[in-house]
């Protein structure tokens, strides 16, 4: 059975994959699309040759990217996603009666059409959702538009790589684009991006709480068990000067990954650098 090398952090890091099927493999405006069908991580997307997400242990990255922060937000109404192609972001929060709008907003509509065809489970029917509005457009433009203010503001990005340019994503992680979403953001909101493994690049949340640091007054972040991504990942949270619960608030949501446990290994905020 064939093999490939997924890269884990560029080519400094790669794990070998036994593969059953390269499912597609196409070349956008924007980026490179590859799903594969694998042995043990079930169907995975890579974008430029980097992954994305596993159907394996993806229910721990989006539980993580978007439960944590929500369930701290009382009564939520409004939640904005940017990025989230693959629908794993807007499941997420569909899974929430109170939201009234979801405005998802991403730049490449392959990656949108590539996860309805060969990733339906990712999104469970969020697409078809009546409060979800799908825009395909620029965020940066998107987010300066005279809007109201939302509770949840998740940035599901891909990496910014070192040693790599013209990364699709550059233009998420700076000061002017947060300045953007603290006028966006409601009171008790929050603003919360994956801020990659804390194990093998703990300077990159260094660098995103430095840029939260200048826009938000209360900032922070939190780690999860992700084996695709190298084991840990990391997320930055902002606020106005919300913080997350100490423990898992309870919830009528279906958790997979998310328990009291792994709740509490999250606010650990385990570094290992």
């Amino acid at each position: 059975m064939a093999h490939f090398t997924m890269p884990i952090r560029g080519d400094k890091l790669s794990v070998n994959v036994q593969i059953r099927e390269h499912l597609l493999e196409r070349q956008t405006e924007f980026q490179r699309i590859d799903i594969y069908d694998t042995e043990v991580l079930g169907r995975v997307l890579l974008l430029d040759g980097h992954i994305q997400l596993a159907e394996m242990d993806e229910r721990a990255y989006h539980e993580l990217l978007v439960q944590v922060p929500l369930l701290s937000v009382p009564n939520p109404r409004r939640a904005l996603v940017i990025g989230g192609g693959d629908g794993g972001a807007i499941r997420e929060l569909c899974r929430h009666e109170s939201l009234e709008t979801i405005d998802m907003v991403e730049i490449d509509a392959g990656v949108v059409e590539a996860s309805r065809e060969f990733l339906p489970r990712l999104a469970d029917g969020a697409f078809e959702d009546p409060r979800v509005n799908l825009h395909l457009t620029d965020a940066f433009e998107f987010v300066k538009a005279d809007l109201a203010p939302y509770d949840l503001i998740v940035s599901d990005s891909t990496d910014v790589y070192e040693g790599e340019s013209g990364n699709l994503s550059e233009m998420l992680f700076t000061e002017p684009f947060y300045r953007d979403l603290f006028r966006l953001l409601s009171p008790d909101g929050f603003l919360v991006t994956q801020a990659d493994n804390f194990v093998f690049c703990p300077y990159s949340l260094d660098a995103i709480l430095g840029e939260f640091g200048k826009v938000f007054p209360q900032t922070g972040s939190y780690v999860g068990l992700v084996p695709s991504f190298g084991g840990y990942s990391g997320f930055a949270f902002a606020s106005r000067g919300a913080t997350l619960a100490e423990d898992l608030p309870a919830t009528s949501v279906p958790l997979v990954y998310l328990t009291p446990e792994t709740y509490a290994l999250a606010r650990s905020n385990v570094r290992f650098a």
